[in-house]
C-alpha cells in the first residue's frame, strides 16, 4: 500500500519482494526451454545418457553473465540492442545480424508450433494442421491485443508449465549416485557425434534471440513505470534496478538450466537405458516415454511441450520485431496498440504466420531447425562481441560500464560459443 508522503524516488527504490523482482530474466530463461530445445536436450539424454549432464552446469554461469549484460545495456541506455548497434556500429553489421535473426526465429517458430501440434495430437488425437493454426493464431492474438503490462503476467504463469519436467523425474527411478558421479566427473568423447551434440546444447541454451528479448524487456519495464528513467539519466535508481536484474536473471537462468538438466536426466534414465537413442523431436521423446515410463510421465512431458511453446513463440516473434524496429528506427512496444506501431507488430505477425505456413509446405520444420541452429551459431559470436564492446563504452553505459568480474564472464561466454561454432563447422566437414 502506498503512503501519503511517499515520493516517486522512494517508490522506485524501495525494497521489493523477490517474487516481484522476477520478470524479464525469468521469462527469458523459461523461453529458452522451448519445444525445439526440449528436442535437443532429449536427444542428448537419449543418445549419450548421463555423460551430457555436465553441459548444463557449465552453461549456467555463462548464461547468467551474458544475460545480465544484455539487461544492463537495456536498462542503463533505455534502448534495446539493435538500437544501440544502429547508433554506434556500421549499418552493414546490424542488417546482417537482424536479417539472420529474423530468419532463424521464424524457422524456430515453425518447429515449435509443429512440436506443440504433434504433442496435442499424441494426447487427444485430431488434426495436426488445425492445431498448428490454432496455436499460431492464439499466440498472435495475445501479442496483438493484450498490453505488455498484462501479457507479461500471462508469460510468468506459463513458466510454471516447465515444472512438468521436474515432476517427470519423480515418476521414474533415478540412480542418484551415478547421476552425481557422471555430472561432476563426465566421460568425455572426441567423436564427432558427441561434439555435435555438445555444440547443439550450447547453441540451444545460449541463443541470440534471448539477448535481444531481455534487453528490450528491460526497456518495456521502464516504459510501464512512470517513475522509472534510464539509469544513465537517473543513477539514484541504479542500486534497486541492478539488484532486481541480478535476482531475476540468476533465478531465471537457474530455472532454465534446471529444467534442461531434468529433461536430459529423464530421457537418459528411460530412453537411453532402454536402447532408444535416436530422437529427432520433442513429440518423439514424449511418445517413446509412454511404454517405458508410463502414462503419467508421457502426459507430463507432452503438456510441458505445449506450455513452453506458448511461452516461447511470443519471445521468438517479439525479439525479431524488437531487433527489426531498432534497426529501422520504428516505434516499438508491446504496450502500444497495433495501429500505433504497425511495422513492429507487422514483423510479429509476419514471422508467426510464415512460421505456421512452413508447417504446410514440403519443408520439414525439424530439418529446417538444424539450419536455424547453424544461423544462431554464426550470429551469436559477433552479437556477443559487440555487446561486450558496448558494455564498456561510457557513451552507452555512462558511469555503469560493467565491472571486471562480469567482463571476464562475458568474454568467457563469447569464447566458449566461438569454440562451439568452430567445432560445429568442423563436424559439418567430417
Amino acid at each position: 500500500m502506498s503512503h501519503a508522503g511517499e515520493t516517486a524516488k522512494d517508490k522506485d527504490t524501495r525494497p521489493e519482494s523477490w517474487l516481484k523482482k522476477l520478470g524479464p530474466g525469468l521469462i527469458t530463461g523459461a523461453a529458452d526451454d522451448d519445444p525445439s530445445g526440449i528436442a535437443t536436450y532429449s536427444q542428448a539424454g537419449a543418445q549419450f545418457g548421463f555423460s551430457m549432464l555436465w553441459t548444463v552446469l557449465l552453461t549456467y554461469p555463462l548464461m547468467v553473465g551474458i544475460q545480465v549484460i544484455s539487461a544492463k545495456i537495456g536498462r542503463v541506455s533505455g534502448h534495446g540492442l539493435a538500437t544501440n548497434i544502429r547508433q554506434h556500429y556500421p549499418a552493414g553489421l546490424l542488417y546482417a545480424i537482424v536479417g539472420l535473426l529474423l530468419v532463424a526465429n521464424t524457422i524456430n517458430i515453425a518447429a515449435d508450433v509443429a512440436a506443440m501440434a504433434d504433442a496435442l495430437k499424441l494426447m487427444v488425437g485430431g488434426s495436426t494442421h488445425w492445431y498448428v493454426v490454432g496455436f499460431g493464431g492464439l499466440s498472435l492474438l495475445l501479442q496483438l491485443f493484450i498490453p505488455y503490462s498484462r501479457y507479461v503476467r500471462i508469460l510468468k504463469w506459463l513458466t510454471l508449465s516447465l515444472l512438468a519436467y521436474v515432476a517427470t523425474v519423480f515418476v521414474v527411478h533415478i540412480p542418484w549416485t551415478q547421476v552425481l558421479t557422471n555430472t561432476l566427473l563426465p566421460q568425455l568423447s572426441w567423436k564427432p557425434k558427441y561434439i555435435t551434440t555438445v555444440v547443439a546444447v550450447f547453441g540451444t541454451t545460449i541463443s541470440p534471440y534471448l539477448f535481444f528479448w531481455q534487453a528490450s524487456q528491460e526497456v518495456e519495464e521502464q516504459r510501464v513505470n512512470p517513475q522509472a528513467k534510464t539509469l544513465k539519466d537517473a543513477p539514484d535508481q541504479a542500486r534497486a534496478n541492478f539488484s532486481r536484474i541480478k535476482v531475476d536473471t540468476f533465478i531465471g537462468m537457474a530455472f532454465s538450466n534446471l529444467v534442461a538438466f531434468f529433461i536430459i536426466l529423464t530421457t537418459a534414465v528411460t530412453l537411453n537405458l532402454h536402447g532408444v537413442t535416436e530422437i529427432q523431436t520433442s513429440a518423439q521423446a514424449a511418445s517413446a516415454l509412454r511404454p517405458i515410463a508410463g502414462e503419467f510421465a508421457f502426459w507430463l512431458f507432452s503438456a510441458g511441450i505445449i506450455g513452453t511453446g506458448l511461452l516461447a513463440i511470443p519471445v521468438l516473434a517479439g525479439s525479431a520485431a524488437y531487433a527489426m524496429a531498432g534497426a529501422f528506427h520504428w516505434r516499438n512496444s508491446l504496450e502500444l496498440k497495433p495501429l500505433m506501431a504497425k511495422s513492429f507488430y507487422g514483423i510479429i505477425a509476419l514471422s508467426t504466420i510464415i512460421g505456421v505456413g512452413l508447417c504446410f509446405t514440403p519443408i520439414n520444420p525439424i530439418k529446417a531447425l538444424y539450419w536455424s541452429a547453424v544461423i544462431n551459431g554464426v550470429i551469436s559470436v559477433p552479437i556477443m562481441t559487440v555487446m561486450m564492446l558496448m558494455a564498456v563504452r561510457p557513451d552507452i553505459m555512462g558511469q555503469f560500464v560493467i565491472a571486471l568480474r562480469l567482463k571476464v564472464l562475458g568474454w568467457l561466454c563469447t569464447a566458449v560459443m566461438a569454440i562451439a561454432v568452430a567445432a560445429m563447422f568442423w563436424s559439418l566437414g567430417k
